[in-house]
């Protein structure tokens, strides 16, 4: 693989996988469930999550600079059934949503082209993205900085031109506004009207909604010096996210009345409407479009990445390590992007069970991969101290250990128990616990049984 891309790069990928139509579509929704001030809490928990997370995750990605990294972490720290567990997790996580990214676009570009069906789009999506990955890591880099580009400058516009019109100044509309400053956010039943609870339903959503910022760990092994450039990219990105999620939260609470969110398609519309921004239906459809492509562009990159590392491993078949002149996996390219499109074709074809399932796992491996990723970093360095490490040599070191990769293992163990109790989530624990059962008993009957018997004929 080479070592092509920059910390912009990390921090755009990163960004791509998090800023999608989570926050464009179903940010009115969250503050619905949650109320106002309880949505911006929630995202608040959320961002601190992240951020406990990405410290693990930048000591491990400079200590195992590898592309795909996350079952490598695992692997090597606590064991390798763990990580290749984790491995098809995340795998199965995002091959999901490639199937769930290009239906949503194929439905959104219906507004300017009626008559063509979705699949058709689906069909032209897929096959633009398998092109700006399979050209090289440093054209997907640069194609995802730029789809980034396009959501990053959609949010910015709603935090400036939003915090002016809550205060009275809307240049761009036709009718004036007078201030709303934050009545909103006291509804008439109080500044929590579904109470605690709605903020802990929302929180575990909001987990999911930042998930992508991982990424910067899947594409350690193509980043150029990256114990300079994966810290400053983890740095970048939590900022970044902060200000975006919290930011955009604050402005459309304040300004779309409580009993209104949840109803409209996209909040954003509903305040670009309100400060004047013209053709903002369209504007936010480009937007929303834009951003499902970035996701699945960064969803695809990180797929061929895990499968070319469990090969490496010794965990897939070999194929899957097979490498063009510019070092793209394409192997695993491939049978990655025929994954997102057998996806597509299970919603469609069995919505109810098989693709229920699929979306099942996926969510609950967004949060076990954390999971892994904070456990990691905790046995790593017991292990580096153990062996005589340096602490203070390291060149990136998470702060505060141990109480960071505790704290946030058992945030995110809380996060999964309290699924349990959410009937809406619940499918994630009953499908994901299985699955993952299933990866660990495949490992031992694939590799462990086999070393056992070869151990014993040695004896």
């Amino acid at each position: 693989m080479q070592r092509s891309m920059g910390a912009r790069h990390l921090v755009m990928i990163a960004m791509g996988g998090v800023i999608g139509s989570g926050l464009f579509l179903s940010s009115g929704y969250t503050i619905s469930q949650a109320g106002p001030l309880g949505a911006v809490i929630a995202y608040a928990v959320g961002a601190i999550v992240v951020y406990l997370v990405m410290a693990c995750l930048g000591e491990l990605a400079v200590a195992y600079p590898v592309s795909g990294a996350f079952h490598i972490y695992a692997a090597r720290s606590i064991n390798p059934a763990t990580g290749f567990a984790t491995a098809w997790l995340y795998w199965l996580c995002w091959v999901v949503a490639l199937g769930s990214e290009f239906t949503a676009a194929g439905i959104l570009m219906q507004r300017w082209f009626p008559s063509v069906d979705v699949w058709v789009w689906c069909l032209i999506f897929a096959a633009l993205l398998f092109v700006l990955n399979a050209i090289s890591a440093r054209v997907f880099g640069e194609t995802e900085f730029w789809f980034s580009i396009i959501k990053v400058t959609a949010i910015l516009v709603l935090i400036v031109l939003g915090g002016m019109a809550i205060f009275g100044f809307a240049p761009l509309s036709a009718e004036p506004h007078p201030p709303v400053f934050f009545e909103n956010f006291n509804t008439e039943n109080g500044l929590f009207p579904v109470g605690i609870s709605g903020i802990v339903v929302t929180s575990l959503a909001v987990f999911y909604a930042f998930s992508g910022s991982e990424l910067i760990g899947v594409a350690a092994g193509e980043t150029k010096d990256p114990g300079k450039n994966i810290p400053k990219a983890l740095r970048t990105t939590v900022i970044r996210l902060v200000i975006f999620f919290i930011g955009a939260i604050v402005i459309i609470a304040a300004i779309v009345p409580y009993e209104q969110t949840g109803v409209t398609d996209s909040p954003f519309v509903t305040v670009y409407d309100y400060i004047g921004i013209p053709f903002a239906a369209d504007f936010m459809n480009f937007v929303i479009i834009t951003a499902l492509l970035s996701a699945g562009n960064s969803g695809l990159f990180s797929c061929a990445r895990m499968l070319f590392s469990l090969a490496e491993e010794g965990h897939a078949p070999r194929a899957f390590t097979r490498l063009t002149k510019r070092g793209i996996p394409l192997v695993a390219l491939s049978v990655s992007m025929i994954g997102g499109l057998a996806s597509l074709v299970s919603s469609v074809v069995a919505p109810g069970t098989v693709y229920l399932m699929l979306v099942s796992v996926a969510g609950f491996a967004v949060v076990a991969v954390w999971m892994s990723i904070t456990a990691s970093l905790f046995f790593h360095r017991r292990k580096f101290v153990r062996e005589g490490g340096d602490v203070s040599a390291l060149e990136y070191k998470t702060p505060l250990y141990p109480l960071v990769p505790i704290l946030a293992f058992v945030l995110l163990a809380i996060s999964m128990v309290a699924v349990a109790f959410d009937p809406n989530q619940v499918a994630a624990l009953y499908f994901g616990v299985p699955f993952t059962a299933a990866c660990y008993l495949y490992f031992w009957w694939r590799h462990g049984r086999k070393k056992q018997q070869h151990e014993q004929s040695r004896v």
